[in-house]
C-alpha cells in the first residue's frame, strides 16, 4: 500500500460492511417481535429513507436536488438492486439452505469486476483474480458451505441466488455511474427513496397499536434503519467514490466474518476450524486487493 490516502476508501468500505454484518442482531430481535423477513426489510429501506431525507434536509438541501433523467442510476440502486437482490436473496433460502444462499448472494464481487470492466473499463488484474477466489473460498468456509453434506438443491434456487449475487453487484455498478455527479448522500438517499416506494405496497405490513406502544421494537427499526443501512450504504458509497468498483466490491465481502464474529459473541455460536480458516482468506482478500499493481490481464 503506497500511502493512507490510498488506504481510506477500504477503511470506508471495511467499516460500512462491518455495519452489514451486524444486521442479523436487528433481524433477530423484530422476527421475535413477529416480523416476517420481507417486512423486516421493509423496515429497513423506510426507515433509512427517512432518517436520511431528515438529515440531508437539515445539512443541506441542495444534496437533496437531482436531474429527473438521472432517475435511472437510483432505479438501479434502489430498485434493481436493493429491492431485487433482497427478493431473490429470501427466495433462494426458501429453496436452499442459508448458508447455500449467502455463497450465492456473494457471487456478488466476481459479477461486479465483470460488469466494471465492461462499462468502467476497470483493469481485470491477477491480484484483483486471486482476491476473488480467496473472498469465495473464505465465504464458504464461513458459512459452513463446507465440508458439504448431501441434500437436495433446487436448481430453481441456485438461479435465484445468483439473481440475489447480481443484483448486490448493480448497487456498485448504479452507484459508480450517479457518484460520477453526485454526493454520496444523495446517491443513498435517493436509494432507499426508490426502494421504499416499491416496496411499501408489496410487504404487507401492519403495525398493531401495541407494536406501536413498544419502545423495543421502535429502538430495533431505528437502529437498523441507522448502523446496518444509512450508515454502513453511505460508508461503503463514500469508499465506492474513491477507488474501483470491483475492488471495493471485495473488500466488503468482510461482512459475513463480522456476521459470524456477531454469532460467537452475541449468539453463543461456535466457530469451527473451518470457519478460521474461511475468515483468515477473506483478511487476506481485503489486504491483497488493496496493493496497487499492474499486472492488467488482457
Amino acid at each position: 500500500m503506497s500511502d493512507s490516502r490510498y488506504s481510506l476508501p477500504y477503511i470506508y468500505v471495511f467499516l460500512g460492511a462491518a455495519l452489514w454484518g451486524i444486521i442479523g442482531f436487528f433481524i433477530e430481535q423484530l422476527s421475535r417481535a413477529g416480523f416476517t423477513a420481507f417486512q423486516i426489510v421493509t423496515l429497513r429501506v423506510v426507515s433509512a429513507s427517512v432518517m436520511l431525507v431528515l438529515f440531508v434536509a437539515i445539512k443541506n438541501t441542495e444534496l437533496l436536488k437531482i436531474d429527473l433523467q438521472d432517475s435511472m442510476s437510483f432505479i438501479g440502486t434502489g430498485i434493481f438492486s436493493v429491492v431485487f437482490f433482497n427478493w431473490a436473496y429470501f427466495t433462494a433460502i426458501e429453496e436452499v439452505s442459508l448458508s447455500v444462499a449467502v455463497i450465492l448472494l456473494y457471487t456478488g464481487p466476481a459479477f461486479v469486476v465483470i460488469l466494471s470492466r465492461i462499462f468502467f473499463k476497470e483493469p481485470m488484474t491477477s491480484r484483483k483474480i486471486g482476491a476473488l477466489i480467496l473472498t469465495l473460498l473464505g465465504c464458504v468456509l464461513v458459512v459452513k458451505v463446507f465440508p458439504i453434506g448431501v441434500e437436495h438443491i433446487s436448481w430453481y434456487g441456485m438461479l435465484v441466488g445468483l439473481g440475489s449475487g447480481f443484483g448486490y453487484a448493480l448497487y456498485s455498478i448504479f452507484g459508480k455511474h450517479a457518484l460520477k455527479k453526485y454526493h454520496p448522500l444523495t446517491v443513498i438517499t435517493y436509494t432507499f427513496i426508490f426502494a421504499s416506494v416499491v416496496m411499501l405496497p408489496f410487504s404487507g405490513i401492519t403495525i398493531s397499536t401495541s407494536d406501536l406502544q413498544s419502545a423495543h421494537v421502535w429502538l430495533n427499526i431505528l437502529g437498523l434503519g441507522f448502523f446496518p443501512t444509512a450508515l454502513a450504504y453511505y460508508l461503503y458509497t463514500m469508499g465506492l467514490s474513491m477507488v474501483e468498483s470491483g475492488r471495493a466490491s471485495i473488500a466488503a465481502t468482510v461482512e459475513p466474518l463480522v456476521a459470524t464474529l456477531l454469532g460467537v459473541f452475541v449468539f453463543n455460536d461456535v466457530l469451527t476450524a473451518f470457519q478460521v480458516v474461511g475468515m483468515l482468506l477473506v483478511l487476506a482478500a481485503f489486504v491483497l486487493i488493496q496493493f496497487k499493481n499492474t499486472d492488467t490481464i488482457k
